[in-house]
């Protein structure tokens, strides 16, 4: 082919010659406008998931030519596993340029989140992970909500140049992007959304103006997070689609709570008190004694205790133990990619356990 063609949807390079490479159209399709490959147009007609080629490295190494370009980066993370999305990493990938950090997913934290405590924890994240951050957002990409004041000062920031959105995998950097052309052109739908980590393929270049564009980058693959070690379906289970509703479990010491089977809590030492759960409304929690957890654990995986599914299962590495002494005062307990379990009074033990690649931790309460 003498001219380049990139898909509308990943941003691919289109191909005509293999059906089974990546960016496949048919020769007669490949000068239309919008063109989708055909890993696109599976993904957004029948939401089939079509394995790629490219490794981890490949992915990184596209985003990492940012560093020699001069714009405004705009990093999505997600406020529900912060932990997995916020790229430690960055300044490495995008160089001296300015980082605007949008935390996206504000319209599902529960109504008594304080949300200037989320965004000054946010900052305080960036400032420990070396992060140039000129300023913090919360936003929802799925109803609009904060979209209208990002997107102002985008605008203003990028003083004429590109704007680079980057993100871990899955965590809705096409979504925020059509949101943003929708309310700014009232274009819908510009690039293709799924549940699926990886939808972006290449560089999606979407002009401004004459002197700059808005470019989606490939999503930087962190094998750690739990997205990669569920099925499809267990992701749309543990990831929240509407505002969580707080569960209340009053324990004794010696009490284990699991969060279906990839997450458990063991409240080792301290006086009966409240835990508040947050996870999605449509994970199971179950209660025990810490005594037969165990073989709870062992008999009832994927049965009595899901998500996980029989696919999930096949590849789930086995659970990792953190314990903490927690001071006075309220705590969050951290599983990342799941939710979180709130301390009310403090001055006890814990344990919580999350398969080994995840890393859970412990935060002071947003409420």
């Amino acid at each position: 082919m003498s001219e380049t063609y990139l898909c509308g949807g990943c941003g691919v390079t289109l191909q005509s010659e293999d059906k089974e490479a990546l960016g496949y159209v048919p020769a007669s399709s490949l000068k239309n406008e919008d063109v989708l490959c055909k890993r696109c147009f599976q993904l957004k007609h029948y939401n089939k998931h079509m394995p790629v080629s490219l490794t981890d490295d490949d992915f990184l190494a596209m985003v990492s030519s940012i560093s020699e370009s001069k714009g405004l980066i705009v990093h999505l993370i997600d406020i529900f596993d912060v932990d997995g999305t916020l790229i430690s990493s960055l300044p490495r990938i995008v160089g001296d340029n300015p980082i605007i950090l949008v935390g996206n997913k504000v319209d599902l934290l529960p109504k008594s989140t304080n949300l200037r405590k989320v965004t000054q924890w946010l900052r305080t994240l960036a400032n420990e992970a070396n992060l140039n951050v000129i300023d913090v957002f919360l936003i929802s990409s799925a109803t609009g909500v904060g979209m209208e004041e990002v997107a102002k000062n985008m605008n203003a920031y990028r003083e004429g140049k590109n704007i680079y959105v980057v993100g871990i995998t899955n965590v809705g950097k096409s979504t925020f992007i059509n949101k943003y052309i929708d309310e700014a052109t009232g274009l819908k739908e510009v690039i293709t959304t799924s549940y699926f980590p990886g939808t972006t393929l290449g560089f999606i270049e979407i002009p401004l103006d004459d002197q700059g564009s808005l470019i989606d980058t490939p999503g930087i693959v962190n094998p750690d997070q739990m997205a990669h070690y569920v099925s499809n379906k267990d992701l749309k289970l543990i990831t929240p689609r509407k505002e969580i509703k707080a569960r209340t479990y009053q324990l004794n010491s010696e009490q284990t709570l699991f969060i279906g089977g990839l997450g458990r809590f063991d409240f080792i030492k301290g006086e009966r008190q409240s835990f508040v759960c947050y996870f999605a409304n449509e994970v199971p929690i179950h209660r025990t004694k810490l005594e037969n957890a165990d073989e709870l654990f062992k008999n009832q995986l994927g049965k009595l205790l899901t998500p996980p599914n029989s696919e999930t299962l096949k590849n789930l590495p086995e659970q990792r133990e953190s314990t903490f002494k927690i001071e006075p005062g309220q705590h969050d307990i951290v599983f990342p990619g799941l939710g979180w379990i709130t301390t009310k009074t403090g001055d006890i033990t814990v344990s919580a356990h999350s398969p080994k690649g995840t890393i859970t931790s412990i935060r002071k309460s947003f409420f």
